[in-house]
């Protein structure tokens, strides 16, 4: 019974990551059945049963998260095409169902985003993905690994983990009037505290860039420091990257107390290895580092 749940959940694994793949693409029943294996005639409800929406809300939801990804993150592409991208023929009717969505327009959106609506909008979608997504872990899963220091330019985030999007949006800006890109100077995020225990003013996280170049603040309140280097336990996480909160659980609660090492004095800490949109969501990869003595 448990090898035959395992492959049903394996099958509609598959679904999820062609939809992931195939955002642009004509995403019916006949050919998502048939990539499951499952029959046309039941397949839907197979989906809904499963994930507690249907296939075409799914594919709504996901097609509009990456919209809103581009939208406050990248700045390339015009409201229009990111329209078209998401399945709307007219950037009017992107607009109205946006803001049906999210409460606000495209363009306001892009220039001042309300995450906390946003959190609430497309929580069906991370609810469903959640369903499949890996939840626990074996000692298999994690490397040593000795790490080099890292001098890194560092921007704090204090205050509610809900506003973290606002601050990232000012990296990302910030990043790019330096020059520092990510396909070249690696990301990474240190967590000075955990979002469930602390208290939301209280909650502080660092988002930094590995550079050992002079800090250009252009205005803004940058820190130059380094992410020490030494042993450390590694956890990769592949799909959900904006959630490592039971990865985190996983390396404290259960890996370290069987492990017999100790813990240095230096916060959890993640490398940020492929980001989406510029990858399907399924494919995103983050790198969860706790330093040991």
């Amino acid at each position: 019974m448990k090898a035959a749940l395992c492959n049903y959940h394996a099958r509609m694994q598959r679904v999820l990551d062609h939809i992931d793949q195939h955002l642009d693409d004509d995403l019916d029943l006949d050919a998502m059945s048939g990539v499951a294996a499952f029959s046309k005639f039941h397949f839907h409800r197979q989906f809904t049963a499963t994930f507690g929406l249907s296939v075409h809300r799914y594919v709504q939801l996901a097609r509009m998260k990456r919209a809103s990804y581009r939208l406050v993150y990248r700045d390339a592409q015009s409201i229009t095409e990111i329209a078209m991208d998401a399945g709307y023929d007219a950037p009017d009717a992107f607009a109205r169902a946006f803001r049906q969505r999210v409460g606000q327009s495209p363009s306001s959106f892009s220039k001042a985003p309300d995450w906390e609506p946003w959190l609430a909008a497309f929580g069906p979608l991370n609810n469903a993905r959640s369903k499949l997504m890996q939840t626990t872990y074996t000692p298999d899963d994690v490397t040593i690994r000795d790490v080099a220091p890292t001098p890194v330019a560092i921007m704090e985030h204090r205050g509610d983990p809900v506003t973290i999007g606002a601050t990232i949006q000012r990296f990302i800006a910030w990043r790019k009037a330096t020059g520092l890109s990510p396909t070249v100077s690696p990301t990474f995020n240190v967590f000075h505290s955990a979002p469930r225990t602390t208290p939301p003013a209280e909650y502080r996280m660092d988002l930094c860039v590995g550079t050992d170049r002079p800090i250009e603040a252009n205005g803004e309140r940058i820190e130059a420091g380094t992410i020490p280097g030494g042993r450390c336990a590694v956890l990769r996480v592949v799909g959900n990257t904006d959630n490592l909160e039971l990865a985190a659980l996983y390396l404290y609660r259960d890996w370290l107390p069987a492990s017999g090492d100790e813990a240095r004095d230096f916060p959890l800490y993640c490398q940020r290895v492929a980001f989406f949109p510029e990858v399907p969501e399924h494919e995103a990869v983050a790198e969860l580092f706790l330093p040991l003595k």
